[in-house]
């Protein structure tokens, strides 16, 4: 399988790696800093440098299913299996769903502790993300955002490590999708921030609280009785 790099530092922005296979208009690679999606998070994207110094725009990263990660590229003609090449993501956008994701971690944490209130859906793309809650008060939604504006300031350290699923299921609320089993892996990726988050997660975050900025709201709908979704972004 390849190697999601990813996991261990979210701040790659460019690597090698060897071509595995190629797939039609897709390629595997040995190794890979792309996400390819997944827990309401949209993909990279980006480009590859081959060895004869051509650029191949990646155009769509995702899994397929034998959860192997497929690289869609503008012109496989220029890739063959074996080939060493450089991927480059597309940071600004990467690094503003990082902002983006670690800020709905902790506006989830917020309203499962003031509310019990789970996710019930959600999606994170560079421009804003959304996410539905099990809650009734419009008004409360509004003050989580306000409340996890005064968290971002404190600058807190953003932990990734990884714990035995064993271990991981004994802490409370270590899923908070409503609806999500816990992931059926025997070793779970954690992000945590302390005091004030704890969740298995396998998407790319920021380092501190510091770099998400401010939380905007944007608006929050009625989608039905006891269900909320709120709209929000980050600056700058």
């Amino acid at each position: 399988m390849t190697e999601e790099l990813y996991l261990k530092d979210s701040y790659i922005r460019e690597f090698d790696a060897k071509v595995k296979e190629i797939k039609g208009e897709y390629a595997i690679l040995d190794k890979t800093a792309f996400y390819p999606g997944g827990g309401g998070l949209e993909n990279d994207i980006g480009y590859f440098v081959n060895s004869k110094g051509e650029k191949i725009n990646v155009t769509e990263v995702k899994r397929d299913e034998n959860n192997e990660i497929l690289h869609k590229v503008e012109s496989n003609s220029s890739l063959n299996v074996g080939d060493i090449i450089k991927g480059v993501i597309n940071w600004s956008r990467r690094y503003k769903m990082m902002r983006l994701h670690t800020a709905s971690h902790i506006i989830a944490a917020l309203a499962y502790s003031k509310f019990g209130s789970l996710i019930t859906g959600g999606h994170i793309n560079p421009e804003y993300a959304k996410d539905d809650f099990n809650v009734n008060d419009k008004d409360a939604l509004i003050d989580l955002i306000n409340e996890a504006n005064e968290i971002v300031k404190k600058a807190i350290e953003v932990k990734v490590y990884f714990l035995p699923r064993e271990e991981a299921l004994m802490i409370p609320a270590i899923v908070k999708l409503a609806g999500r089993n816990p992931p059926n892996i025997p070793i779970w990726r954690i992000v945590e921030i302390p005091g004030i988050d704890i969740q298995a997660d396998g998407g790319p975050h920021v380092k501190n609280t510091s770099e998400i900025g401010e939380i905007v709201l944007l608006k929050v709908e009625n989608k039905g009785k006891g269900r909320k979704r709120v709209y929000y972004t980050v600056k700058p």
